[in-house]
């Protein structure tokens, strides 16, 4: 029997799928933040810890792999990678290993082609695409600095910001006042406002969660934020795209992400079609409806020359496990 790993590293969790050949699922792990531009030996540590769990629960070793492929968030630049392959190396896979950003293993679990773009939109974002030449360009994926929009990363200080502004008066009333203080637990935003200043607080990054509630209440401010959101993953698509000439290609358009696959209701998702419909006529929006560690378990497999069949195809599709595992993870804590 054959064995395959993939692992799936991003900015606030970790996932790793084991399989056989066939796609029979045999381990999973679960682990935190797997960027290394975030926290190094925290991400060392994620990403140990999921391939831990998957290779446990399948009852097997390292040197039982026949391919191990990590997706991981910040895998952009070389210099990335030569902090990245010491990394993987250190827990212990040493052959048999494959490095590549989770933009493309997003792109591989949403297309059964092998070309294509992925826009990523998690806790931060990120845009690549491959050509039918096979010609690989990556746009973005550093921070608001180097060109980047939103992410949960960055839309926890747009919910922020936007509900100081409303209170002092530069922006109208928004939803987002009340769903903040609840989520934060103040009484005011005066409260909240002397509170942060005071202390250096930070905004967790699941307060941009509430731009959806206020958004499905009509919040014009939400609505504003979600908009531009997709206006600017278009805009990194169609960078990719002119990149790549592959303006005239029929091609899939992946949205991956929590912030794309969970959460939104079109309000990103409308604005990502109309942009990438002006460059390129024949590109499909498509949302990827599984989890992306399943591209990077397809990738291991396409990398070790094992041909994805259409049963594996069918049968991985429709995989989607893992928020179970950390829900229980996250009760035991």
């Amino acid at each position: 029997m054959t064995y395959y790993l993939g692992i799936d590293g991003g900015g606030t969790k970790t996932y790793a799928l084991l399989t056989d050949d066939c796609g029979n699922v045999l381990g999973k792990g679960v682990g935190g933040n797997g960027n290394h531009q975030i926290d190094h030996a925290l991400a060392a540590q994620s990403i140990r810890k999921a391939a831990e769990g998957a290779l446990n629960e399948a009852g097997l070793r390292i040197h039982e792999i026949s391919h191990t492929f990590f997706g991981l968030a910040g895998a952009d630049r070389e210099a990335d990678y030569r902090i990245l392959h010491p990394l993987v190396q250190d827990i212990g896979f040493t052959r048999n290993y494959s490095i590549d950003c989770d933009t493309m293993i997003g792109l591989r679990a949403g297309t059964n082609r092998p070309y294509g773009v992925a826009l990523i939109c998690g806790t931060g974002t990120n845009a690549a695409g491959r050509n039918p030449a096979g010609q690989h360009v990556q746009v973005g994926g550093f921070n608001y600095m180097y060109g980047d929009f939103g992410g949960g990363g960055s839309l926890n200080i747009e919910v922020f910001r936007s509900v100081i502004r409303s209170w002092d008066g530069r922006e109208q009333t928004t939803l987002l006042t009340p769903l903040l203080l609840n989520f934060l637990g103040y009484d005011s935003v005066r409260d909240m406002f002397d509170d942060f200043q005071d202390h250096g607080k930070h905004v967790p990054v699941h307060a941009a969660k509430l731009l959806f509630e206020a958004a499905a209440e009509d919040d014009a401010v939400a609505l504003e934020i979600l908009n531009r959101q997709g206006v600017e993953l278009g805009k990194s698509a169609s960078a990719v795209i002119h990149k790549l000439g592959m303006e005239e290609d029929r091609f899939d358009v992946v949205l991956a992400g929590s912030l794309l696959t969970r959460g939104d209701r079109g309000w990103i998702r409308n604005m990502v079609e109309q942009t990438v419909a002006a460059v390129a006529p024949n590109a499909a929006i498509v949302t990827l409806a599984t989890e992306p560690v399943v591209g990077a378990l397809w990738s291991a497999m396409d990398a070790d020359g094992h041909a994805v069949s259409q049963d594996v195809y069918d049968k991985m599709r429709v995989f989607r496990n893992f928020e179970h595992i950390k829900h229980q993870q996250d009760k035991r804590l």
